[in-house]
């Protein structure tokens, strides 16, 4: 797909989701943080109901930094995986008290230094934290992305690279949150309801079905 029918297919779903925006709840670069790292084979739903509970209890790096995982994992059971999650969460908030005097680095480097962060995750904190260009590659971008035409490469990594190159850099940060959207609205994992996707009218290429 060439750069021109990419901004078509973005005009088209900022028409179809006006209102699209991150779903998960956060107030803070440090919020941001944890919440995300949550969010892995995990709901937005989902997460802001755990975190709805778990940050007025740790609301801070150096609240969390005094926790052990093992009382951590009862608290984002809900979340899943939440043995690795407890471990990462404790680990970065205290790499964080260590480094950083409790608070978010703003720079990919170091926030894919923290424990559990990876580049999807780094990509979010730094679109939705701090307000950067950013299209952060999760499995609903990733999946769309390569569905639609948009990209094919085999790794999160490598689609992510494929969008900057296609997407003008302003649309990044709006065009993750358009992708998202029509993957959990419309063009679904299992069964796309393409009937009623505005796409399907020439902008989706339906190349890669997965």
């Amino acid at each position: 797909m060439d750069a021109s029918r990419a901004a078509q297919v973005m005009e088209a779903l900022h028409q179809l989701y006006p209102e699209a925006k991150p779903e998960l709840h956060f107030a803070d670069p440090f919020e941001t943080l944890i919440a995300t790292i949550l969010s892995a084979q995990c709901t937005d739903k989902r997460v802001n109901m755990v975190t709805a509970r778990l940050f007025p209890q740790y609301p801070d790096a150096f609240a969390m930094a005094k926790l052990e995982p093992e009382e951590l994992e009862p608290l984002i059971r809900e979340c899943g995986l939440y043995h690795n999650k407890a471990k990462n969460i404790v680990a970065a908030s205290r790499a964080l008290v260590a480094q950083y005097d409790g608070k978010v680095p703003s720079t990919r480097k170091e926030l894919m230094a923290l424990p559990g962060v990876g580049q999807k995750t780094a990509g979010v904190v730094l679109l939705a934290a701090f307000g950067d260009d950013q299209i952060p590659v999760d499995t609903h971008v990733f999946r769309v992305s390569r569905r639609i035409g948009l990209a094919d490469g085999n790794t999160p990594e490598k689609v992510e690279e494929q969008l900057r190159a296609i997407l003008d850099r302003e649309i990044w940060s709006l065009g993750h949150h358009l992708i998202i959207w029509h993957g959990r609205r419309c063009c679904h994992a299992r069964k796309p309801e393409c009937a009623r996707c505005p796409l399907d009218g020439g902008l989706c290429e339906k190349h890669m079905e997965n």
